[in-house]
């Protein structure tokens, strides 16, 4: 039980659990094994219980169109879950996801899956995904890699006078600003304190220059609200779920050169 709480305290899916709800759902998984090259799941074919990855990876795709190409969508690892759409949605699969090495599961069935987690969880990835939609730099991302995006996201709270980033440090987390106000400050002279360059409101995400360019921060991010919420990706999510907008984000990046000293 230990082992299984250990995997599935930080998803998304039971992130909201009461103490005794967490025990229930562990006391009712059981454990599969799958060889390289198993299909788990197949895109289509009715959903009856939830998968938790204990040990190895496995690939998913999908089909778009009866007649299109199978399109690989991302590879989950050990602590993620899958398999709830079809839950929470009473839904065909949404996706086909194959062993890519040889995989422990953890398996939940549709009744406890109903009667303890699912309002839970469908709730707050139905608050995010209203929120993210609303987010333009994630207009162009369909509602399959949405909802994978809000599995991934995590929510921390801010206080006036915070810094969420500071100018020169590594980075490898990209953040959206869900409520509150942030300001971006920067250096622009030797010797001089940080200038005020950007002012961020809620939608609005800061953090990808240093994923996507490799390099250390490049301003401060200050909160200036009472209190500030923010959505964080740490960088393998940002390039597993994020890649398909990256040239966007790159674009976007060019607004910032008019600060660069020269």
């Amino acid at each position: 039980m230990n082992k299984i709480k250990l995997r599935i305290v930080s998803s998304f899916l039971f992130s909201n659990l009461e103490p005794n709800e967490l025990d229930i759902v562990i006391g009712a998984m059981d454990e599969a094994h799958f060889k390289e090259g198993e299909t788990v799941i197949k895109q289509g074919d009715d959903g009856d219980c939830l998968f938790v990855v204990e040990d190895g990876n496995l690939d998913c795709s999908k089909h778009f169109t009866p007649d299109g190409e199978e399109k690989y969508l991302k590879t989950y690892y050990p602590g993620e879950a899958f398999g709830e759409l079809a839950l929470l949605y009473n839904a065909p699969r949404a996706a086909t996801i194959k062993a890519k090495t040889d995989c422990d599961l953890w398996v939940l069935d549709r009744e406890t899956f109903n009667n303890i987690v699912k309002d839970a969880a469908q709730k707050k990835r139905e608050k995010y995904e209203a929120f993210l939609k609303k987010v333009d730099i994630l207009s162009t991302i369909d509602s399959y890699e949405l909802t994978q995006i809000c599995d991934a996201v995590k929510s921390s709270v801010y206080m006036k006078g915070d810094f969420i980033i500071k100018e020169g440090e590594s980075g490898d987390v990209f953040y959206i600003l869900e409520e509150g106000e942030c300001i971006a400050s920067k250096r622009l002279e030797p010797g001089k304190p940080p200038e005020e360059i950007k002012r961020y409101h809620s939608g609005e995400y800061f953090g990808e220059r240093a994923l996507i360019k490799g390099e250390p921060r490049y301003a401060n991010i200050e909160v200036v609200s009472d209190t500030c919420r923010i959505l964080s990706l740490d960088r393998n999510s940002f390039k597993r779920l994020l890649g398909p907008i990256e040239p966007l984000l790159q674009r976007n990046i060019e607004k910032y050169k008019k600060f660069v000293n020269v």
